[in-house]
């Protein structure tokens, strides 16, 4: 059956500009980071997508290695692009990354001219786009100068293969200097994708004052702790959980119990103000406008309403505030 998008998505969904840029980004962005690989099933991820736009969730996050395996994740959005979703590729904002390995040799990964240009080539032909709307450098390279591979994110730009460019995992100092060189070649920095929540504040020490400073937008990754930060630890690891399988993104020695005392406390404010643990995770996390936009992983449709279901209570008391601080500092 033809798909026709939610007439009222966007009465449903907070905008928030990226920095000092003009483009307003979802306060929720579905990240198809996992779940959206060879390995799932495409129907599923057809179920998420349309929920996800009907819910006013305009940005798709991906990147080059994204599956598994590596790669199928955007040929699969390729495939949801051409079936569902390229009637509203302009009501789209999608993005795509280079920096980790993704085919062998020396130019498979990192951040050479050579390996960021030829990652996007191959993106688009996997997702069947002439453009993305954002290309990151996945991660600093420590061994190619800085102003190499953001000359590739300039020419990037310039060759019409991307309209923005971002950062994702860079340290504050190497945000700044990131930066000014962008400045100087006519393409500034839109955004900077970090990883962030209530158990991984390492960004509130340096990187947010530089990103403001700069007028760069943020968008975090893993705001919910790799599932933490939901119900689905509150008694232990579940049979059925990533920490019980062999996911790479938790392991059963995070599950501490230090950890669950915390996540059970603030799963019970959670409840006071009428929200679930996750939710709570993603207001935190979008609290006081620093964070342009929450980047969402998800299985099934059901946690993409819960997460846009967070934007209904933002705001967070002073009290508020000074217990979550208590909980997480104890």
């Amino acid at each position: 059956m033809t798909y026709i998008a939610e007439q009222e998505r966007y009465d449903k969904m907070t905008y928030n500009r990226s920095g000092k840029s003009g483009l307003r980004l979802p306060a929720i962005s579905l990240g198809l980071w996992h779940n959206f690989g060879g390995i799932n099933v495409l129907e599923n991820q057809r179920a998420m997508a349309r929920r996800a736009f009907d819910l006013g969730i305009t940005h798709f996050d991906l990147a080059n290695n994204y599956g598994p395996p590596p790669g199928s994740a955007e040929e699969n959005f390729g495939t949801l692009l051409k079936q569902d979703l390229a009637p509203y590729r302009d009501e789209l904002i999608i993005s795509t990354k280079a920096g980790y390995y993704m085919w062998p040799g020396p130019y498979g990964e990192w951040g050479s001219k050579k390996n960021l240009v030829a990652s996007l080539n191959q993106s688009l032909t996997r997702m069947g786009l002439d453009y993305v709307d954002i290309f990151y450098h996945h991660r600093p390279d420590p061994n190619t100068p800085l102003e190499e591979t953001m000359s590739a994110l300039d020419l990037i730009v310039r060759q019409g293969k991307a309209l923005y460019v971002g950062l994702s995992n860079y340290s504050a100092e190497q945000t700044r200097e990131a930066s000014r060189i962008l400045k100087s070649l006519g393409t500034p920095c839109l955004i900077h994708q970090p990883s962030y929540s209530m158990l991984n504040r390492w960004i509130e020490d340096g990187l947010q004052d530089v990103l403001d400073e700069e007028g760069i937008g943020s968008i975090a990754f893993s705001p919910l702790a790799g599932g933490m930060l939901t119900d689905r630890y509150l008694n232990g690891i579940a049979p059925d959980s990533r920490a019980a399988g062999p996911s790479v993104f938790m392991k059963p020695e995070q599950v501490t119990e230090e950890r669950l005392a915390k996540v059970r406390k603030l799963d019970e404010l959670a409840k006071s103000r009428g929200q679930k643990m996750s939710q709570l995770a993603l207001a935190w996390v979008l609290r006081g406008g620093r964070v342009t936009s929450a980047l969402i992983g998800a299985s099934k449709v059901s946690q993409i309403e819960d997460a846009v279901g967070a934007l209904a209570a933002l705001e967070f008391t002073g009290e508020e505030l000074a217990l979550i601080e208590g909980i997480l500092q104890g």
